[in-house]
């Protein structure tokens, strides 16, 4: 007998560069599972990494990436589908505009069990696993039992709605700073990520916030967004700028977010001693520096940043009452089927944030 199951569009990772435009078949909703009907879904820098082959990706005895998946991890929707208990266990209803973190915890390991959950041992994310957590770039996208849901208020706009999984993450990198009103703030590449930091980052009111990046228009969507000083260093030197704000001391705080080694020598460098080092950056390469700088020298705090726990409320609530934006960070938006086309130009630097958006450009016009 033929399978006669509901397809859909969906794109499909069978390898490095190996991205597909595939018809595969609709998820279905299990008990307290729920299936929503994808609005969009960003391209992150980590999947653009990803799609390019980085070692971290696709190597060693576990690799991260069980392929063939569904990519896709910045995605929001409207609930199309409710499993049997799944409305009361979400609190959601048919039609609720909702988004879901983008880690599948397991309930069970020590760190789910005393509420640290985005550090889940299992550690399943969407779009990198295939079945257990499969991701947004697709028509329909199944919601596990563990994930964790947020309903979006019908005020937050598309754009501002289909960036509140990184704007999550960037709020929990700033939390991480632990920035204080007299600090000196300098974070370090004015990407997607870097530019939402810099919102996040000015509405903690430090003394100065410093943006460092190579490329002259996401310096100037820096400073429209409430940088205070903008370091291109083709054509200044950070250390002379960052001495010369703060007596020669160096910045208190220095958040890491170009994902490039360049990026972590350079805050070694610009840090005052016992500052604070924040890393959030997925990187494509390993990084070396001298480890002394950090107890030796300086008796650094450093910290990482993982996803966006406890966040996704706080970014939504911020959408919502107007005080940070998507303008000039969504810059475009393509069709399932223009995915060629949408990933090279999220590989570029002249974009910012890439969207797919089922039903939109070629999607909607039917070709291929």
């Amino acid at each position: 007998m033929s399978d006669t199951s509901p397809t859909m569009t969906a794109i499909v990772c069978h390898g490095p560069k190996d991205y597909r435009v595939d018809q595969v078949r609709r998820p279905r909703a299990g008990d307290d599972e729920m299936v929503i009907k994808i609005t969009a879904c960003g391209i992150c820098a980590s999947d653009c990494k990803c799609w390019s082959g980085a070692p971290m990706f696709w190597t060693g005895q576990n690799p991260w990436v069980k392929a063939p998946v569904i990519p896709g991890h910045e995605f929001f929707g409207v609930v199309d589908e409710l499993g049997e208990g799944a409305a009361e266990h979400f609190g959601v209803e048919l039609g609720d505009r909702v988004i879901a973190e983008q880690i599948v915890p397991c309930d069970k390991c020590r760190f789910c069990r005393s509420g640290k959950y985005w550090m889940c041992e299992v550690h399943n994310i969407f779009g990198f696993q295939r079945q257990v957590a499969e991701g947004g770039m697709a028509e329909y996208m199944r919601i596990p039992k563990t994930a964790r849901v947020h309903r979006i208020p019908e005020g937050v706009s598309l754009d501002d709605a289909a960036i509140i999984e990184p704007m999550a993450c960037a709020i929990h990198t700033v939390n991480r700073g632990d920035i204080q009103l007299d600090d000196v703030v300098v974070i370090a590449g004015a990407g997607p990520l870097g530019l939402m930091m810099t919102q996040i980052a000015r509405l903690k009111t430090p003394r100065k916030l410093v943006v460092i990046d190579m490329v002259p228009e996401r310096l100037e969507l820096a400073k429209g967004f409430g940088a205070d000083v903008v370091i291109n260093p083709k054509t200044e030197d950070p250390l002379e700028v960052v001495h010369g704000l703060t007596e020669g001391y160096g910045c208190d705080v220095y958040i890491e977010t170009t994902g490039v080694p360049a990026g972590v020598v350079q805050g070694l460098d610009l840090v005052r001693r016992l500052g604070r080092f924040v890393e959030f950056s997925v990187f494509g390469q390993e990084t070396s520096a001298d480890w002394s700088i950090i107890g030796d020298r300086k008796e650094l705090d450093v910290r990482g940043a993982h996803l966006g726990p406890y966040c996704y409320p706080i970014a939504i609530d911020l959408f919502a009452r107007g005080l940070i934006t998507s303008k000039g960070i969504v810059t475009h938006s393509y069709g399932l089927r223009d995915w060629d086309t949408a990933i090279l130009k999220a590989y570029g630097i002249e974009s910012v944030k890439v969207l797919l958006r089922p039903g939109y450009g070629a999607d909607k016009a039917g070709t291929a």
